[in-house]
């Protein structure tokens, strides 16, 4: 069900079988630590809708890794784009996706620093008139069964879970020999608290794109890390295609935005 692995007659096949609902998958390319490839989040989140849309039929986009990376444009690698450019390129796929027979779309983020623009993002598509409804899923609280699992209590970015998930993932891609043991916070903003907000926040604590003991990472936590978030999604997923409502409210919510003061 991976849109670019699919021939032209397969693909429209593919659209009916997954009742016109497909996956954007979303991370970027940033540093994670040194030990995990730079497109960690996006190879990661892909994966997970791999594995979703054989659970629940869905057809995956193909690779997508432009995401809000600004925060990392210091170190090595790093590919950040405008936020502009962000925008327009999101809307541009989404209406391609729709223009292809889909009517379902469900963004799934694999990246933290992508939060606040793909919820504003969801919030401009209210901005036109569209025949498409665009979700945002995120990633979701871990059971507690799997949560039992984490023993690391830092674990932010190319972690203990990161890493674990990775060793699944594309275990080729790991260098556990590079771990290094800086992931601690350097609190160099510590005087300041959750009352004032600023995009330095991130480096401001984590320079080096560490944020964790990824040494206590391995690939038994891995499969019930990516087991699970690919389980909880494939719900997502039945639930969107099941339930007619948002489709039919941003629908009446159209009409009447059109005119919102009726003639007498």
């Amino acid at each position: 069900m991976h849109w670019e692995e699919l021939t032209a007659p397969d693909f429209a096949e593919a659209v009916r079988a997954s009742d016109r609902l497909c996956l954007l998958p979303i991370g970027c390319v940033e540093k994670h630590g040194e030990h995990l490839p730079l497109g960690t989040d996006y190879l990661y989140i892909k994966h997970v809708c791999g594995q979703a849309a054989r659970i629940e039929p869905a057809v995956v986009f193909p690779h997508y890794w432009f995401g809000q990376i600004n925060c990392a444009r210091h170190c090595p690698g790093t590919i950040a784009v405008s936020h502009q450019l962000l925008m327009n390129l999101l809307e541009a796929c989404c209406n391609e996706i729709a223009r292809n027979g889909f009517d379902k779309i469900i963004i799934v983020n694999g990246h933290g620093g992508n939060t606040h623009f793909l919820r504003f993002f969801c919030q401009i598509m209210l901005e036109k008139q569209r025949d498409y409804v665009v979700f945002l899923y995120e990633n979701q609280p871990m059971s507690p069964e799997v949560q039992a699992l984490v023993e690391t209590a830092n674990h932010a970015h190319a972690d203990e879970i990161e890493t674990s998930r990775m060793l699944v993932v594309r275990p080729d891609t790991v260098k556990m020999d590079q771990v290094s043991n800086t992931g601690n916070p350097l609190g160099r903003m510590s005087a300041f608290d959750k009352r004032l907000f600023t995009g330095i926040f991130w480096y401001a604590d984590y320079p080096t794109h560490y944020a964790g003991q990824a040494e206590y990472a391995n690939a038994v936590k891995g499969e019930a890390f990516v087991r699970e978030r690919a389980e909880k999604l494939a719900e997502v997923i039945r639930l969107a295609k099941s339930d007619a409502t948002p489709a039919a409210l941003q629908k009446e919510f159209f009409r009447l935005a059109q005119r919102p003061v009726q003639p007498a």
